[in-house]
């Protein structure tokens, strides 16, 4: 078990490690669908589905551009050593960003074990029952399960709540979590929001 994996590096609090990882699925006329998750570990919560028929490393910085700026930036991004994740120019980002990353051993998915976790519930409570018609389809039904995960399955691991009843009940400031800019923001072009762990090490800047 190397030192990234999710067992001898383990999510202390929110904002803390995220994980992210791609699915691969197909709509009714055999076209590829590509689906990019990410969770927070320590909460469970799914922070984002998004869908498309392929994925380059700038489609993965914008997804986490955004979520950066609504939510803050978590010290610490798993992931495989898939070519999306280990571009240099989202590496670089990441730099810019004062968010270090943590790539598992490769042909070693149980040390994301998180999001592999997810992912399982994923595919055996949606991907192998839905027969997607399109890719506008796939992602309205998907973002609905993603919302329905959060707010409505009550989790084993949160003592029984769901991710987003667990996530109210958290004390941020008592973690040194910065919270996420309002909804009503737009994220295009703002920088992340880092955690004060960071603030003292890294000042985040991004173009």
């Amino acid at each position: 078990m190397s030192a990234n994996g999710c067992v001898r590096h383990r999510s202390m609090h929110r904002n803390h490690v995220w994980s992210y990882d791609f699915l691969t699925e197909r709509t009714e006329d055999g076209r590829q669908l590509r689906i990019l998750v990410v969770i927070d570990e320590f909460t469970r919560e799914c922070l984002a589905i998004e869908v498309g028929r392929s994925f380059t490393a700038r489609d993965v910085i914008m997804t986490l551009q955004y979520l950066f700026a609504v939510r803050g930036a978590p010290e610490y991004l798993r992931s495989d050593n898939g070519p999306e994740f280990v571009a240099k120019e989202v590496q670089e980002w990441l730099a810019r960003a004062c968010v270090r990353t943590l790539y598992i051993q490769k042909a070693s998915p149980w040390e994301n074990g998180y999001v592999e976790s997810f992912n399982g519930k994923l595919r055996d409570e949606l991907l192998d029952r839905e027969l997607f018609l399109s890719l506008p389809e796939a992602r309205v039904v998907l973002d609905q399960w993603r919302v329905d995960y959060n707010h409505r399955r009550p989790h084993g691991g949160l003592k029984w709540l769901t991710p987003a009843a667990y996530v109210a009940g958290l004390d941020d400031t008592a973690s040194g979590v910065v919270p996420g800019a309002t909804r009503g923001v737009s994220p295009v072009g703002a920088a992340p929001l880092p955690t004060t762990h960071h603030a003292d090490s890294c000042s985040p800047t991004l173009s």
